[in-house]
């Protein structure tokens, strides 16, 4: 359900893109932006990992290094049939973890020294499993192709309105005109919000493909509950929330916009789903 849900998501943003650039130069003009999209959301997607892992400080450990932590990725890893991935540790106290690399070959788990601290060895089984569940999926390659789709979308959008800043008089009064402005504001939030949507779909997949791997939903469950409560006392007020999806909750602060436009279905939701799958 979750796949065709993602499918069909995606399978909007390409609507809306194709419509919004038909407005504009036709299909070459929709071609051409997706093109610059594809371009910089490529190169993102290439060294995602180097970003990533750059950004947060973290550094690769060995066997010897952490043998609990180590040995857990790679049982794991067995049971879901992936290559032995690279092991970080991000060093910050704020419990959290994510996965990145752009395929299975490439990937890494990485955990805060905080989550070490917080999580009992069933509940970090939980949420390493479920790290290799996104890696398994590709979630990192899909969450690259709505973003290069709904870049496309914001920059045709972005034209759109400055081509109607400077349209003469005339022509602001057409109703054409008019509604092609109303388009340029509106599309791009809805990209964001379905391209939001596709993140949420593949957190419940991700979940679900957890508790697969471990044979039970029980881990990954508890440890939803103690990381939402670690965030809700202690939030990452700065940071990059770029990078929100990547991690298993949102770390950043939580406010009216930010939860709209969500990368990650609510706490509550993922538990309740994880406990029916018992």
């Amino acid at each position: 359900m979750n796949f065709m849900k993602t499918v069909f998501l995606l399978g909007l943003l390409t609507v809306l893109l194709v419509m919004l650039g038909g407005y504009i130069g036709g299909s070459q003009g929709a071609m051409f932006f997706f093109l610059i999209a594809l371009a910089l959301n490529f190169s993102s997607y290439w060294w995602s990992d180097k970003i990533v892992l750059t950004m947060y400080r973290a550094q690769p450990v060995s066997e010897s290094d952490a043998p609990e932590l180590y040995s857990i990725v790679r049982e794991l890893a067995q049971r879901a049939n992936l290559p032995m991935p690279r092991v970080y540790i991000v060093p910050e106290s704020r419990p959290n973890a994510f996965a990145t690399g752009r395929n299975p070959k490439h990937a890494v788990v990485a955990v805060t020294e905080g989550i070490l601290r917080l999580l009992n060895k069933e509940e970090l089984s939980g949420v390493i499993a479920h790290e290799l569940s996104h890696i398994k999926n590709r979630d990192i390659l899909i969450g690259s192709v709505a973003a290069t789709i709904a870049g496309a979308i914001a920059m045709l959008a972005n034209i759109l309105r400055w081509s109607f800043m400077f349209v003469g008089s005339g022509r602001r009064r057409d109703d054409n005109a008019l509604g092609l402005l109303v388009l340029s504001i509106l599309a791009p939030i809805a990209a964001l919000i379905i391209q939001m949507a596709v993140s949420r779909a593949r957190e419940f997949q991700a979940d679900a493909g957890a508790a697969s791997i471990t044979g039970s939903p029980d881990g990954l469950a508890s440890a939803l509950r103690k990381l939402e409560l670690s965030v809700r006392r202690n939030p990452v007020v700065g940071g990059s929330p770029a990078t929100a999806h990547m991690f298993i909750v949102n770390p950043f602060k939580k406010d009216f916009f930010t939860s709209l436009f969500s990368t990650h279905p609510s706490t509550e939701q993922r538990i309740e789903r994880l406990m029916s799958l018992r």
